[in-house]
């Protein structure tokens, strides 16, 4: 600077005004940026709240009645709360993970693979990877699937008010699930997880209507029946359901109650909501994980409890779409569409951790490709080339695999059984373990590795259950026939 200017002195270059601006500049990016360089965070306790219980009570709430059906009222409970207590405690320990090293100033990891690879590195990232991402293409799966069961339902309830219960009022999901791909489509083109936080509070909002009626239904009808039907071992053996069928359903049970707790696999891509400390992140995602955990397991406990009390043995796979309940019919089809809102939104939730990942590694292998990098922002849209043609081939792979395979109940137990122990349990301890530097055969450590092995068996046992019904209901199904 001296030299440009004909200013060989050093104490005569004037270097006040330079300081002031750049200290300008530096204010202004620090209103606007983090101190990664990336764009502020805005998230708070409530939305990180909102994001997790969007994930949490999802369409797997409909099936806890059947789960505590095949377990019945000693094990059923008692598994729920076993579960609830094992997803919250291992959460603790991911958000102990989201920065290396110091929990206020250490490297941040934006992704879950991000902090598998700053903690334990080597194959457990592509083991993490494969599981993670397979796990939330299989979500976006189901709840195509329960989406198209509940705007059927809503068709069907209408027709069996109209024409009686004797109707079969017989339709097609396909239209359904079609329907619900467009609609995808066009919520996919929201850029990522900060800019839907408004989406995921009335997907929130939504969850909590349905549940309230499923179980206002279920209080309703367990009055009008005198009592609470069931028994303290659930469904009993006999002529329609044979040993190795109690076997197969009491396994996949667990992993219908595992999927309902199921959303570590995108605890990491929440707490990167979270605006930089104070507090530090990880404290306010344990609060937001005690919250959301405890509260959604409130609704589970009432939710499955009332749903098998009112029905005993027969209750459906689905509480709301199997017509355990036919009237108020209105009741019925409001409480459909709160779940066809919902999972509009849980979908985005699931989906924007994939849809962050290819991105990155397209502008990582393209940095100067237009067709990648150019944006026309239109509201909470931004539109891109490369962005409306990935997001919207995945929106249809995804909608395709859901008319080949319709099955709820078997595809909501597999997922669960499949994603549980590695996601929700394996990593959480290992990198919690590494980060902290728990000696290795300590208390802390036996007891830690003791509770993966057992979660460990029981994932192993739930998926063994859920393929052989997926397998007994392929030998009857015919594709895109439902």
């Amino acid at each position: 600077m001296a030299v440009l200017n004909g200013v060989n002195n050093k104490h005569e270059v004037v270097v006040a005004p330079m300081e002031v601006s750049v200290e300008a500049g530096n204010y202004q990016d620090a209103e606007r940026f983090d101190d990664d360089g990336r764009p502020r965070r805005s998230g708070t306790f409530w939305t990180a709240s909102a994001h997790i219980i969007t994930a949490v009570i999802g369409s797997g709430v409909l099936s806890l009645a059947w789960a505590i059906a095949q377990l019945g009222w000693v094990a059923g409970p008692a598994a729920m709360l076993l579960f609830a207590f094992v997803t919250y405690y291992t959460a603790t320990l991911l958000a102990e993970c989201y920065r290396t090293g110091n929990p206020d100033t250490g490297k941040r990891n934006y992704t879950y693979m991000d902090a598998v690879r700053s903690n334990l590195g080597g194959a457990k990232v592509i083991f993490c990877g494969v599981i993670q991402y397979a796990n939330l293409v299989g979500v976006a799966i189901g709840y195509t699937i329960a989406s198209s069961i509940s705007m059927r339902a809503i068709r069907r309830a209408d027709c069996f008010h109209t024409n009686g219960h004797g109707d079969p009022c017989k339709s097609s999901s396909t239209p359904y699930m079609i329907l619900f791909g467009v609609v995808q489509i066009l919520f996919s083109q929201i850029p990522d997880f900060d800019q839907i936080w408004w989406l995921s509070i009335v997907a929130a909002v939504m969850s909590f209507t349905y549940s309230s009626i499923g179980l206002a239904l279920g209080i309703a009808q367990t009055v009008s029946n005198g009592g609470f039907k069931g028994s303290l071992t659930g469904i009993s053996i006999g002529a329609d359901v044979t040993s190795t069928q109690k076997i197969w359903h009491t396994l996949q049970a667990f992993g219908d109650i595992a999927f309902a707790y199921s959303f570590s696999n995108i605890l990491i891509e929440i707490q990167d909501t979270i605006k930089a400390p104070p507090p530090s992140e990880s404290k306010v995602m344990q609060k937001a994980t005690r919250l959301s955990v405890a509260t959604t397991t409130v609704f589970y406990m009432l939710c499955g409890c009332m749903g098998y009390a009112a029905f005993g043995d027969n209750a459906p796979d689905n509480l709301l779409t199997g017509f355990g309940f036919y009237e108020p019919f209105w009741l019925l089809d409001i409480a459909n569409v709160a779940i066809v809102v919902h999972l509009v939104g849980a979908y985005q939730v699931f989906c924007q951790p994939i849809f962050a990942f290819v991105e990155r590694r397209a502008n990582s292998a393209w940095p100067d490709s237009a067709f990648i990098s150019k944006e026309l922002r239109v509201g909470p849209f931004a539109l891109s080339l490369f962005r409306l043609t990935w997001r919207s081939a995945f929106v249809c792979v995804t909608t395709v695999v859901a008319m080949l395979l319709p099955f709820f109940g078997n595809v909501v137990g597999f997922l669960g059984a499949v994603s549980f122990w590695p996601l929700t349990v394996y990593f959480p301890v290992e990198m919690y373990i590494k980060q902290r530097r728990v000696p290795r055969g300590s208390t802390k450590w036996i007891c830690l590795q003791t509770l993966s092995i057992s979660c460990l068996i029981v994932s192993i046992a739930a998926a063994a259950g859920s393929i052989a019904d997926v397998i007994d209901a392929l030998k009857v199904y015919r594709p895109f026939s439902g």
